[in-house]
């Protein structure tokens, strides 16, 4: 007899005034593509659990309202704020209660997404110092005052920073169930969706922020936390001895556990984070080659180049000309820069 695995959990979190189109949209996209997902794989391919989450009362505490697969056991592996069609709740204690529920979903391994003014709750939690988001362009300058320590890029409809995912304006909602469910189930499956429900993926998805989606939901906390900040930082100039003390573990109890919890060395971990990021510059900026490896923490760039190679499979070069989005400004012609020793940030 075949094993079926449980539905991966997505809790999406509904608010007084959250907008409705998105809570049930989301809702319907990722029961659309359970659907695709077993007529392309049959009755045992992976499928969505939906859960909706609200505060009973201003303090708490927030109530699962609604559930696809009522009595299955499990948690959530994505955490979404929905967005307002106007403002945000104005009671403080509410938001507070919104934003801790957020921040304990992120502690416990959840993927955390927002659909444009949902954002403030995800920065409300803490969640985005450091990290680039996105949200509704008439939102930003309110953003940027009020959270200077997040990097706010409102030209992109989508900004995937691995374990947070944020989404621009009111409709991106569409874009950020597109980007999960691929995540979740695989191309197929979301191209599958996508043409059944009328949605155009075709460039949307060159504009996500990063091509790497690290395993976050294995429950060990240590190594979650390690990631978490791996993250945040970029992964530049961090050794293994910083990541094992962050974690409070001793150096070879680290390795072990975090090879067992996300399946990468430290060091492929942290390639795979900064390829990333490299994508994103190659896809819709103009910096050159080696201002990018630059930025994303190598000061050689024909390391940098080789490990690009390495884990996508392309020179940058070729890959910034097969990727580029229509209308992105053309790459700035390369200077000549000289070879440095290899700024591979994770060594012993």
């Amino acid at each position: 007899m075949t094993l079926v695995d449980p539905p991966a959990e997505i809790a999406i979190l509904h608010y007084p005034g959250a907008q409705l189109s998105a809570l049930y949209g989301l809702t319907d996209v990722f029961g659309i593509a359970s659907e695709q997902s077993q007529l392309i794989g049959g009755a045992t391919a992976p499928m969505l659990r939906v859960t909706h989450w609200r505060p009973e009362a201003a303090a708490g505490p927030i109530a699962k309202t609604f559930d696809t697969h009522p009595g299955l056991v499990g948690r959530p592996v994505v955490a979404i704020a929905a967005p307002s069609l106007r403002d945000l709740p104005n009671d403080p204690v509410l938001l507070d209660t919104l934003a801790a529920w957020l921040k304990d979903r992120h502690a416990s391994g959840c993927v955390i997404c927002s659909v444009c003014s949902g954002a403030f709750l995800l920065a409300r939690a803490g969640l985005l110092d450091g990290r680039s988001a996105t949200l509704h362009w008439c939102h930003a300058v309110e953003f940027a005052e009020r959270y200077p320590a997040v990097r706010i890029d409102a030209d992109s409809l989508l900004v995937d920073d691995g374990d947070i995912i944020t989404a621009g304006a009111v409709m991106a909602w569409t874009d950020l169930g597109l980007r999960i469910v691929h995540r979740q189930l695989g191309s197929a499956v979301t191209v599958a969706t996508a043409r059944y429900m009328l949605f155009d993926p075709a460039g949307r998805e060159q504009r996500h922020y990063s091509g790497f989606a690290p395993r976050l939901n294995h429950g060990d906390r240590p190594v979650l936390g390690v990631q978490h900040w791996l993250q945040a930082t970029g992964a530049r100039d961090v050794t293994v001895a910083a990541m094992a003390e962050r974690a409070m573990l001793e150096r070879r109890t680290f390795l072990r556990r975090f090879f067992k919890a996300t399946g990468l060395k430290p060091k492929e971990y942290c390639q795979q984070l900064r390829m990333g990021r490299a994508r994103e510059m190659l896809e819709l900026s103009s910096r050159t080659v080696a201002q990018i490896a630059w930025e994303v923490g190598y000061s050689d760039e024909a390391a940098f180049r080789k490990v690009f190679r390495k884990i996508v499979g392309l020179p940058p070069g070729i890959y910034r000309l097969r990727f580029r989005p229509e209308g992105t400004a053309t790459a700035l012609p390369p200077k000549a820069r000289t070879a440095e020793h290899s700024c591979d940030p994770v060594h012993s």
